[in-house]
Formats: structure tokens, sequence, C-alpha cells
């Protein structure tokens, strides 16, 4: 943790997207990175890629959701009920329990990227963005995004999820979930849940703790390599998870080798030749909830059938020996709670016995 002024106020800036001030009456919503988060803490300062500050001095009461992720940590912070409005709304069924129900009744205002104009119109307060390519960092947005000057015209505070939003520009391999945990831990101090957060940040270090002491010690050597196939993003040219992306996280935690770990950055497409070379012990087939078990059954027959069949990939050792794992894409590579359950369900598969 580091200190640095902006206007003559200290702020405490974490790893996560939240600052909380420690002067000018201005209260550490997370009590100095320890965990103990303050409840209602306002005014709270959070963080964009770059270090630029948003403030808020009460909980905000619109807000509109890029996507399904940071949808759905609202809905397990209890914030739900603020949710005006998402872009890539998740799939029926891809959230569990009642988190599925609540999320089918949020307006859908883009089945992908959101509309410019239906953005700044939606009357949101708060944005929250988890898309990797931010303007001035390498990219301009995904879609046509508003400027900071049309969200500030619009009365729309705009932050991001810095687990996936800053993941490309990270400066090294992503290998726990800290980011993770303390987005969590920002939204919360944003939205007043703190200490729902802090209970979820709890739970998910439960249970990677708890793969940590059972497999940790593993040398390196002796952990099984790990190939994420992306079965959604097609099979001509394999699209491979690289050491920026949480999933590479999830694959190290749960102590296997992610073969592409060499490769800088969030994603990348390989050829096959590329994948065969690294020849993986195991593969996570990587399909996106369909909105059914007999559903996903099917996605995930057909993902494994094509590497069964296919010339390039029939003769890999994961594939002659069955080595699958059917977990699903969203709690692997997009930032949340269930980021912890697949270091769990990875760990178990590979190390049969020693975990859980």
């Amino acid at each position: 943790m580091r200190s640095r002024v902006w206007g003559g106020t200290a702020v405490v800036v974490l790893g996560g997207l939240l600052a909380a001030g420690c002067g000018s009456g201005v209260k550490d919503a997370s009590d100095g990175g320890s965990g103990k988060a303050a409840s209602g803490g306002y005014p709270v300062s959070v963080t964009d890629c770059m270090g630029a500050k948003t403030t808020f001095s009460e909980a905000p009461k619109k807000i509109v959701t890029s996507n399904a992720s940071s949808l759905e940590l609202l809905l397990r912070l209890g914030a739900g009920d603020k949710v005006i409005g998402t872009g890539f709304p998740p799939g029926k069924g891809a959230l569990p329990g009642a988190l599925d129900a609540q999320a089918q009744k949020v307006d859908v205002l883009g089945k992908g990227v959101i509309p410019k104009e239906k953005l700044l119109g939606s009357g949101a307060d708060l944005y929250i963005d988890t898309f990797a390519a931010m303007g001035g960092m390498g990219g301009g947005g995904m879609g046509d995004a508003p400027t900071e000057e049309e969200f500030k015209a619009a009365g729309i505070k705009h932050i991001y999820l810095k687990s996936t939003a800053c993941a490309a520009q990270r400066k090294g391999p992503v290998t726990d979930l800290s980011a993770v945990e303390a987005d969590i831990t920002s939204l919360g101090a944003v939205t007043g849940t703190s200490a729902r957060a802090k209970e979820l940040v709890a739970g998910m270090k439960e249970k990677v703790d708890a793969v940590r002491k059972a497999v940790g010690g593993t040398p390196e050597g002796k952990r099984p390599t790990y190939f994420f196939f992306d079965y959604e993003a097609g099979t001509k040219q394999p699209t491979v998870i690289c050491n920026r992306q949480v999933a590479n996280a999830v694959i190290t935690l749960a102590g296997a080798r992610n073969v592409f770990a060499d490769c800088d950055g969030d994603r990348k497409q390989v050829g096959w030749e590329d994948v065969i070379a690294k020849n993986p012990d195991w593969i996570q087939l990587g399909i996106r909830n369909r909105g059914s078990a007999a559903a996903n059954r099917k996605a995930f027959d057909e993902a494994q059938q094509w590497l069964e069949s296919n010339p390039a990939t029939k003769g890999l050792t994961a594939v002659k020996e069955g080595h699958f794992l059917r977990i699903g894409s969203e709690q692997t590579t997009i930032a949340g709670v269930e980021n912890a359950e697949t270091v769990e369900a990875i760990a178990k598969a590979l190390y049969p016995g020693k975990v859980g």
C-alpha cells in the first residue's frame, strides 16, 4: 500500500479500485487494508488504472453495469436493487440460485456493449465498467464509449473493475485473487455494503487457503500442465489465456501450470501447433452457461468431441487420457466470487483425495 496526495487530501491507494481517505474527514473504508471494513464511511474515493480519482459523498442510487460480472458482484453484495440496467446480460441460469432470478429482472440496455446514447440517457448516477480497453491505455474502449466529459455532463460517475479492466496493463503475472478481492471490498465501500463485502472476501480466502494448504507445496515441476480451451472463441485459431488474465491466477492457485503462462497480456491468439507443442496434461472445456444443465452438457460434449476428432488435437496427452474438466468459462475468466470455487474444483480434479 502507498500514500498519495490529491488536492491536499491524503488517501490510501489499495490494490483494487478503492482509495479511501485518511484525512480531511474522509474515512478509511477498508481500515488500512486489514479487511476490517467500515460500514457507510463516506466520502469514499476510487481510482482507475491510471490513478485518476472519483469520489463518492454517498452511496449511488441508480447503477448501470457494463456486463454480467459487475452485475453479479452487486447482487452478491446486496446492492442489486440499485441496478437499473446492464449490458452483456447473464444468460438465464448463468448465476446460481436466487441471483439468477434477480439478474433476469434487470433491464437489458444492450445485449453487447451498451449504445453510447442509451448509456448517457439512462438516468444512472454510476456506471461500473469491466472492459479491458480504456481510453488512453492502448485502446479506445469497447464500442463507441462515452468520453469522461460526456459521463460528467450526464451526471454519471464512471469506475472500473480493476481486476479485469487493468489486467493487460499489469507489470507482472496475476497469480492470486487479491485484485478481485480488492474490487469486492471497493464496491462494498462505494455502495455502503462493506460488511457483506468482508464476508464474501473471507469466504473466498477460506476456500483458496484450504487448497493452498493441500496442494500448494507441490514442486513446480510436478504440477500438471493445464490448457483452457476457449471453445466459444472459435476453433480455427485458438485464443489462449495469458498470465495477466484472472484465469491464470485460478489455474495457478489450483496447483496447475497454465501452459501459456509465458504469454504477457490477458489473451492471445496462437496456432494449434503451439498448443500441440505444449501438450497439456489437462484441458478445461471453456463453455459459457447456456441456461440449463442439458444445454450445458451438450455444449461440453461438442467441445470435447471436437478435440477428440480433430487431427491436430486428438493426439494430445490430455485428450488421449480423457483429462477434461467441465467448468464454466465465466467463473474462470471473469473476476468474481466464484473464482475461488473454481480454484477448488480444479484442484479436486487434478489432486483427487487431497482437496476437500
